[in-house]
């Protein structure tokens, strides 16, 4: 529990890093950036035993496909608190195609606890501004379904050692998004960052170390371990630290509304985590921690 709660408040931090990266970077720029660090343990780990076919789909799912989307969502105007808010449809999109795909069927109290969850996430996207465009937020929900293929992706790779499986995957995003970037920006990858401000570097460095090795070889690791519909919903503890966290750092104006919708979000969390003690759900319970 303490590592799912402190994966989620390091990757509500990355939604403020990002808006510091795109200040410096293009979408793709910042995409290829951001794996190219990630990727540069892959010289001294050994590549997981798994086939270069999961490794792509992996690669182009959880990484290349969602950070593409935001980040050109992010390019389009979407605030921090919003982009930290839409992105968590992937705990709902991921239950459900983890129910689908994988027979991982979750509990009644936990689609309750999910409810609540869903509803709060609702109410804080009602504050959205006016100046928000549908074309960020659509970029932005297509990001979350693409997080959420990976998940399921990498759920279905039990035994395989996380850390490993992060780092051999992050070689694959800089391809397309070089490739995107080599047609639609006017300078070059290393132009760009020996233009970019000293923040812009420092928010890819965090995206490319924290965010990504040990967000998702953590998230990942627990995912294999743990029930989907248990692990998922710890996600929804991001768009609460990004809303602080912008309010904190941009100014973002939060309505009373979005507090309550933040409520909304812990309640159902609580609902989801705490096991219940009557019968019935032991099935979709987390199993004790070897460690």
């Amino acid at each position: 529990m303490m590592l799912a709660a402190l994966t989620s408040v390091v990757w509500g931090l990355s939604f403020v890093a990002t808006k510091y990266g795109i200040i410096g970077f293009s979408a793709p720029q910042l995409t290829a950036l951001r794996f190219l660090i990630a990727c540069l343990p892959v010289f001294v780990v050994p590549r997981p035993k798994i086939p270069w076919s999961s490794i792509v789909l992996i690669g182009l799912t959880l990484f290349a496909g969602q950070f593409l989307l935001l980040f050109f969502a992010y390019a389009q105007g979407l605030p921090p608190g919003v982009a930290s808010v839409s992105q968590q449809m992937q705990v709902f999109l991921t239950v459900l195609l983890a129910a689908v795909f994988l027979r991982d069927i979750p509990s009644l109290r936990q689609c309750t606890g999910m409810a609540i969850a869903f509803a709060g996430l609702v109410l804080i996207g009602l504050t959205a501004g006016a100046d928000l465009k549908l074309t960020a937020l659509a970029l932005a929900l297509a990001g979350a379904l693409s997080w959420a293929i990976g998940n399921v992706l990498v759920k279905r790779a039990s035994g395989c050692a996380l850390f490993p499986l992060v780092v051999w995957c992050s070689l694959i995003p800089p391809l397309p998004a070089l490739a995107i970037s080599s047609i639609s920006d006017e300078r070059s990858l290393l132009a760009a960052v020996a233009a970019a401000p000293w923040t812009s570097i420092a928010a890819a460095v965090y995206l490319g170390t924290a965010a990504t090795i040990f967000g998702y070889a953590t998230w990942g690791r627990l995912l294999q371990r743990y029930p989907t519909a248990v692990v998922a919903p710890f996600a929804l503890l991001s768009p609460c630290t990004g809303i602080v966290a912008s309010a904190l750092i941009f100014g973002e104006v939060f309505s009373p509304l979005r507090y309550v919708g933040a409520a909304l979000i812990l309640a159902g969390l609580a609902v989801v985590v705490f096991p219940g003690r009557r019968g019935g759900e032991t099935s979709s319970s987390p199993a004790p921690a070897a460690e």
